[in-house]
């Protein structure tokens, strides 16, 4: 097990270099080495810390938090294919989103904070919504979930798209931004994600234990001392807040919240206080070599992440709806 874990994070010390490694210019580990020692090239050192390395650290913490708060809902729901993309909720953040783009704020620290706070009231709005549709008594079944969870991210992807093309001179860059990458790079990006990422994640990192509690059922998780209602309250919080942050500076980015968590639970057991963690770390790791082959598949040009994620991701979430099915995962 301890192999395992240090593996995950070698990992994403491997992800992270090529990552800064790999772009227009190719720069060598060497060279990365002596860049951060403070002995670079010039040309290099700009291009390390003012280009690749914001753009690496918002790309690692969008999958992080994509990834953490996935294994969240999976758990909160108790529902293998619960994830921020399936469920709606990066939808309804991405339109939380686009509401707080067309009032055009400007390119600023402040500015930049209303986004992600529009996207996570617009989150935790669709999370209730969401589970108030699929609820039936006290259980939320599979199907209707994501039945509910599907057509709410159609209703907020069409009031998305009737918003860009009212703001025809933004279409490009806000299509861009809708189809996953990271359009808004640069330290200001950065620093205005983290406080949100801090809270979102800081939570779910403390949460495992409730998590483990939460699989025996309300009654029993009760009868164990969890205040049920308080405890989903603070994750269904949580992890939309961590959702909305990835969705307000990277766009909407799918199945990164669904493959790491299963990987993980196959790889280290179904323990939340373990399943956490390694998921933000794997999340981080994932998403960063999904952007890596986003840069060089079609090189010069760049495509949106989204679209590596969707052709890894739409396969495997048809593997798990089979096995969900077959053999009763959960």
């Amino acid at each position: 097990m301890r192999k395992l874990i240090l593996s995950s994070f070698l990992f994403l010390g491997f992800a992270i270099v090529l990552s800064l490694a790999i772009g227009s210019v190719f720069i060598s580990p060497a060279e990365l080495w002596d860049i951060l020692r403070g002995a670079g090239e010039k040309t290099y050192t700009f291009i390390v810390w003012n280009i690749r390395l914001p753009r690496t650290v918002l790309i690692a913490l969008t999958g992080a938090a994509l990834s953490g708060s996935g294994a969240a809902y999976q758990g909160l729901f108790r529902n293998p294919l619960a994830d921020p993309f399936l469920i709606g909720v990066a939808s309804g953040a991405g339109l939380g989103a686009v509401i707080a783009m067309s009032i055009q704020w400007p390119y600023s620290f402040w500015g930049l904070m209303a986004i992600p706070m529009s996207a996570f009231l617009a989150a935790l709005l669709t999370v209730f919504i969401v589970y108030a549709l699929a609820r039936v008594g006290r259980t939320v079944p599979t199907t209707n979930l994501i039945l509910a969870g599907v057509a709410f991210s159609s209703f907020a992807t069409s009031l998305t798209s009737f918003l860009m093309l009212r703001s025809t001179s933004e279409v490009r860059r806000a299509l861009g931004w809708l189809l996953g990458g990271a359009s808004q790079s640069g330290w200001t990006a950065v620093l205005a994600m983290l406080p949100y990422l801090a809270i979102g994640l800081g939570i779910l990192l403390f949460s495992g234990y409730r998590l483990n509690l939460l699989q025996f059922g309300d009654d029993q998780a009760q009868q164990l001392g969890l205040n049920v209602t308080r405890s989903k309250t603070i994750l269904l919080v949580a992890a939309s807040l961590a959702t909305a942050a990835a969705v307000a500076f990277s766009g909407i980015i799918g199945f990164i919240g669904l493959i790491v968590p299963h990987i993980m639970r196959l790889w280290f057991g179904g323990d939340y206080r373990r399943l956490i963690p390694l998921s933000i770390v794997g999340g981080a790791s994932a998403l960063l070599v999904a952007d890596v082959i986003a840069r060089v598949v079609l090189a010069p040009q760049e495509i949106p992440v989204g679209i590596v994620t969707a052709l890894v991701g739409a396969p495997f979430f048809l593997w798990v709806l089979r096995r969900v099915k077959n053999q009763g995962y959960w």
